[in-house]
């Protein structure tokens, strides 16, 4: 039996339109009627573009009837996150006082896409200002994990997430500030690509922080496959990207295809040293390493040096204005997700008040809440140009160490659980350590699914830290769900991370337990 074309990859739906063997129109409705069959339970989509899809198609299919090819994406249906402005269209964040806002031109990367000839089929859901693991907010409600609707399917484009593993969009567009699409690929057993800052253009991508440039938002794909990645970066022109935003350099893309696995060394790790990892996503990193040495890299241990002193300068930049930013940007303080308020209010701390919640920590063995004290809190302009010059320098000093080490890429944790259930991204933040920490060092990667928890990975040691607490409590109720892999190379070498994603992709496709997707929600 031929398998429903919402069932297919990005890949073999764009060989089928080369081939003619289907049409965009036919594509474009398969996933219309797989959004209206699974969406009202999944509630990824912010806005489904019916009719201007279903147009767009009908004009891919007479540009291809004329001889016109625009390339692997003409004709196929993506999706978008509700981030990227669309023309007409407001760009919320899931702020209330933003509903208004319409846009006055399409980003950039939409219009990458539409002149690549891609069908938008419509935008999808995130975390309200885009701060937290989930995709929730008082504007479109919360978006489930197709694999669990008690379960979050991440954030912040835990919505694009969704809509890929579930069949309702082939390949989506996300952004990436502190592994917003690397966690949710994981929560949702997909794949997801975080390249090198200034890639892909920005122009017209919204944030929550705007003219905040210590730690920059990058966008990236989410595909069911790593091979469906490498099509959308092969699709887009570089030169025309450039044009698109004066910040992206005319680079081509290189082929991943040709990066030679024998040799390549390899560092992994799956305790960074913040939130200790769940023993499945300990597991999938072992076995991801243990699958790249058998493809003849050569893997050894990595330690990363200074984890917990980079994401403490992480959270101290972002809330370097002790949060006036968002409050102008919320407005109404009663519109404020409840998952992201306990940041909000933490961030706006007075000094003194800061000091006798530090010393209490450190007094009872709250580790990890000392070190988001540490780290949240309003700062001067000095004090943020000498963060600024840390992360910076600390990136430089990150490439000698993998130098000394002899390590051209990382294996480790994309989020230190599985999929957490709905609202417990609430004081968790620190769970994100492993994917944030790339983001501030500005280092291409990506996700890969490996396995799915096993019965008896469910429970982890006793603590008394709070937040190690919390992350029993998630592992508890975590039997079943996805788990995947990140992998991170040195900048600029985007296809050396995706070819490593694709060998381990390869290497584990029939193992026991790993998630396959797309998956119909129960």
């Amino acid at each position: 039996m031929t398998a429903p074309l919402w069932q297919l990859t990005a890949t073999q739906l764009s060989q089928m339109l080369a081939a003619r063997e289907v049409s965009s129109r036919e594509l474009v409705d398969a996933h219309l009627d797989r959004i209206t069959a699974v969406d009202g339970r999944v509630n990824a989509f912010t806005d489904v573009f019916r009719d201007q899809a279903r147009r767009d198609a009908e004009r891919a299919d007479r540009e291809r009837a004329d001889g016109r090819s625009r390339g692997p994406l003409h004709g196929l249906p993506v999706s978008v996150k509700e981030c990227f402005d669309h023309e007409g269209q407001p760009t919320t964040l899931g702020i209330s006082a933003w509903r208004e806002r319409r846009a006055t031109r399409d980003a950039a990367m939409v219009t990458a896409l539409r002149e690549a000839g891609a069908v938008i089929l419509g935008r999808t859901n995130l975390s309200q200002t885009m701060l937290f693991a989930e995709s929730r907010n008082p504007v479109f409600g919360q978006t489930a994990n197709p694999f669990s609707l008690a379960h979050t399917a991440g954030g912040s484009s835990g919505g694009e997430a969704a809509a890929v593993a579930s069949g309702m969009s082939p390949l989506g567009l996300g952004t990436d500030i502190g592994g917003s699409v690397r966690s949710p690929a994981s929560f949702c057993g997909i794949t997801a690509f975080k390249p090198t800052l200034d890639r892909l253009p920005t122009r017209g991508q919204r944030g929550a922080l705007a003219g905040q440039e210590g730690v920059r938002s990058v966008a990236g794909p989410l595909a069911r496959t790593v091979g469906d990645l490498g099509l959308f970066f092969r699709a887009l022109d570089p030169q025309r990207m450039t044009a698109l935003d004066a910040r992206v350099p005319p680079l081509p893309w290189g082929d991943p295809r040709a990066v030679k696995l024998q040799g390549l060394r390899v560092g992994f790790y799956a305790n960074d040293g913040v939130v200790t990892p769940s023993k499945a996503v300990a597991r999938a990193v072992e076995e991801a390493a243990q699958a790249l040495e058998r493809s003849g890299c050569h893997v050894r241990p990595f330690t990363p040096p200074d984890v917990e002193k980079t994401v403490c300068d992480y959270l101290a930049i972002l809330s370097s204005d002790g949060t006036a930013t968002l409050r102008d940007a919320v407005g109404d303080p009663d519109d404020v997700d409840p998952v992201l308020r306990p940041l909000w209010t933490t961030a706006r701390l007075g000094s003194r008040t800061r000091a006798a919640l530090l010393t209490a920590a450190n007094a009872t063995g709250q580790r990890l809440t000392a070190m988001m004290l540490r780290g949240l809190g309003e700062k001067s302009v000095a004090e943020l140009w000498k963060l600024t010059d840390r992360i910076r320098t600390a990136r430089a000093v990150m490439l000698d160490v993998l130098d000394a080490a002899g390590v051209d890429v990382i294996v480790c944790p994309a989020y230190a659980t599985p999929a957490l259930p709905h609202g417990m991204s609430k004081n968790f933040s620190l769970a994100s350590s492993s994917a944030l920490f790339w983001n501030i060092l500005q280092f291409p990667g990506g996700t890969v699914p490996v396995t799915t928890v096993r019965p008896d990975e469910t429970q982890r040691a006793s603590s008394r830290d709070l937040v190690e607490r919390h992350a029993a409590k998630v592992d508890a109720q975590s039997a079943g769900l996805p788990v995947g892999v990140q992998v991170v190379s040195k900048p600029w070498a985007d296809e050396t991370a995706l070819a490593v994603m694709a060998a381990i992709e390869e290497a584990l496709r029939d193992a026991p337990g790993r998630p396959h997707t797309p998956v119909t929600p129960p």
